[in-house]
């Protein structure tokens, strides 16, 4: 009977164009991939390996020195016997780096960063809080308020007017306002500094998703937090380690008191293996690297190539009124094409052309919204944009 049944639905998600499928990789992460089964490489553009590090030199020495030094596992729970100083050290580094933001800053890791937002959300939310939520928000902090005891509040995407009228109204004693820095499938940069000046009017702690914008953003490679200039013990701040970090992993910066009680009840925290010391020991280099003079050469590098990408898109929109490109000032670049099978096609006529760049499609995105999600990273090089950009030219006379 259930096999049936999923059968079924199987079947209804092919018909749909919703099916989704793993491609194999077979390189290192960068922008030169070979898939299992094609015969040539692809250029790709659909990493989340920001500033490149995700296979750098320095990164991979320093995961094994780390398993010479500490070992692979942790063998047990940060609470039990699996939180050792690397650990430690990776916490303090990342408490340093928003010090400037969130008085008497303390840093919490997790595995990742879905189980980090579901442990804030968990912790945070009792039936003494609501939380408001963006609706374009990632579905960790969605799934992690749906599964929370508070009352939940969704607010139309960056509408602080609409969002000030459910504050008004809210009669619980606690209020959580949870957003996403950079919007993972928009590209856009959330009004942080209106969020946090409503935070402060209306007595709520603002938690902020900075997936995309850790080592991409503010002047040393912070974050968002740094972006803006913000600084208040309202500010609850959240960083993945898997994206421009090029590790794995997620991090959680916030006043003390706060990671206290992270640590005392945050389930997703509490029963877990710790994460790998060898990981944590190639943090702490990554975190050398974005702060030094590379990982701003890489930062300027990554904006040149926003640039140049964001005026070839432009142009290919102007042939096509019934396609749109958001505002985005980040290394996501989404081209909104509507449909599935529209996406679909695309991304095919693109792979034919030896560009990958997958399909977007709901539930990821809202309904009628399916697009070509191009991502930078600053390990692409000038020449190869330029091929992904001829390419596009290409297209837009294929698609005349």
């Amino acid at each position: 009977m259930l096999m049936a049944h999923l059968e079924q639905q199987l079947a209804a998600l092919e018909q749909s164009g919703l099916r989704r499928r793993r491609r194999t990789v077979q390189l290192p992460c960068g922008p030169q991939q070979q898939l299992a089964g094609q015969a040539q490489p692809r250029l790709s553009f659909c990493s989340n390996d920001y500033l490149g590090l995700a296979a750098h030199l320095l990164l991979a020495q320093a995961l094994t020195e780390g398993g010479q030094r500490w070992g692979v596992g942790s063998g047990a729970s940060h609470l039990v016997s699996g939180h050792y100083q690397v650990h430690e050290d990776v916490e303090q580094g990342f408490a340093r780096w928003q010090q400037a933001h969130i008085p008497q800053a303390e840093g919490l890791l997790f595995c990742s960063g879905f189980m980090a937002n579901m442990a804030l959300m968990m912790a945070l939310g009792d039936g003494q809080t609501t939380i408001f939520s963006d609706k374009l928000n990632h579905a960790s902090l969605i799934d992690g308020a749906r599964l929370a005891d508070a009352e939940v509040r969704r607010y139309v995407h960056g509408d602080l007017a609409q969002l000030e009228r459910l504050l008004q109204r809210c009669s619980t004693s606690l209020r959580l306002i949870v957003t996403d820095a950079v919007f993972s499938m928009d590209g856009d940069l959330a009004d942080l500094p209106g969020l946090l000046a409503l935070a402060e009017q209306y007595d709520a702690w603002l938690v902020v998703d900075d997936a995309h914008g850790l080592g991409v953003l503010g002047a040393q490679g912070h974050g968002s937090l740094e972006h803006f200039g913000l600084c208040s013990e309202r500010l609850i701040w959240m960083g993945t380690l898997g994206k421009a970090m090029g590790v794995a992993g997620a991090v959680v910066v916030a006043h003390a008191t706060i990671i206290d009680w992270l640590v005392q009840r945050a389930r997703p925290y509490i029963y877990t293996t710790g994460m790998s010391p060898a990981l944590a020991q190639a943090l702490l280099a990554a975190m050398e690297l974005v702060e030094s003079e590379e990982g701003a050469a890489r930062r300027r590098h990554l904006q040149q190539l926003i640039a140049r990408l964001r005026a070839g898109l432009s142009a290919l929109v102007q042939q096509y009124p019934h396609w749109s490109l958001p505002d985005s000032a980040t290394a996501i670049q989404p081209l909104l094409v509507g449909s599935n099978e529209d996406a679909l096609r695309l991304s095919a006529t693109l792979e034919q052309a030896g560009i990958w760049v997958p399909a977007i499609r709901p539930p990821t995105v809202p309904a009628g919204t399916a697009r070509l999600r191009f991502t930078l990273s600053a390990a692409h090089t000038d020449a190869q944009l330029d091929q992904l950009l001829a390419v596009l030219a290409t297209l837009e006379k294929n698609e005349s």
